[in-house]
């Protein structure tokens, strides 16, 4: 989910790279279509799905195509999400069902809907944020969602242990649409950014690639309800 760009994308692609099969979720076609060029060399084993995952309806929807199509799921990512920054004073109503239904409820509600799909010994990760855990300036909002996230992947890990395991891993900031949208909106710059990571820059979606799949590698068997920091040292920081 949310595998048609930045640390999605990398995921899909470092999973083609290892023999899956790949279904990327997206809400937008042009994107799905440019993802799919991206990925061209690994035709017939990936493809678009569209599908808005911040509505509920789209979620179960989605689940029911895979279900009368006989889909079985050996691995499940919850990438998309969107941030914006804004202080508690300006938050409106129609902020917080923004944030949350793109962060936490679409997590919550694909993974519902496709649970009955997944086989024995499945894996699912689900993406959260540094902010997620330790909290960040001017991002109330957001930060409260990625910690929903963060709760639901422990207590999930809990609820289908021993069958299915639940880890999630917290990106700091990474070289992604994502970010470059955030920094257009912002008055700094990468490299300015760069400057509160203990090693000196931001992420590659790559690197949370290698991450994510490490996770759902059936090597690491042992692993459920991990909440993962892949942050340059920033959380260690305290």
């Amino acid at each position: 989910a949310g595998g048609t760009s930045g640390i999605g994308l990398a995921t899909a692609e470092l999973l083609l790279s290892q023999g899956a099969k790949v279904l990327l979720v997206g809400r937008r076609d042009k994107i799905g279509d440019l993802a799919l060029v991206q990925l061209k060399a690994y035709a017939g084993r990936v493809k678009f799905l569209r599908a808005d995952l911040s509505l509920v309806s789209q979620c179960q929807a989605l689940g029911l195509s895979l279900t009368k199509q006989g889909e079985k799921l050996n691995f499940l990512v919850n990438s998309a999400g969107c941030y914006e920054e804004k202080p508690l004073e300006q938050i409106t109503a129609e902020d917080y069902n923004f944030m949350l239904s793109n962060n936490l409820q679409s997590t919550i509600f694909l993974t519902q809907a496709l649970l009955p799909l997944f086989k024995e010994g499945s894996a699912i990760v689900n993406v959260a944020s540094d902010a997620g855990i330790r909290g960040n300036y001017g991002c109330p909002l957001y930060s409260a969602a990625k910690g929903g996230v963060v709760a639901f992947s422990r207590s999930l890990a809990l609820d289908l242990a021993p069958r299915v395991r639940v880890n999630c891993v917290c990106p700091g900031d990474v070289d992604t649409p994502l970010v470059a949208k955030q920094l257009a909106a912002g008055n700094y710059t990468k490299e300015d950014m760069a400057q509160v990571y203990p090693l000196g820059r931001i992420g590659q979606p790559e690197e949370i690639a290698h991450i994510i799949c490490s996770l759902l590698s059936p090597h690491n068997s042992f692993m459920t309800g991990a909440v993962i920091p892949v942050d340059g040292g920033l959380t260690a920081k305290g």
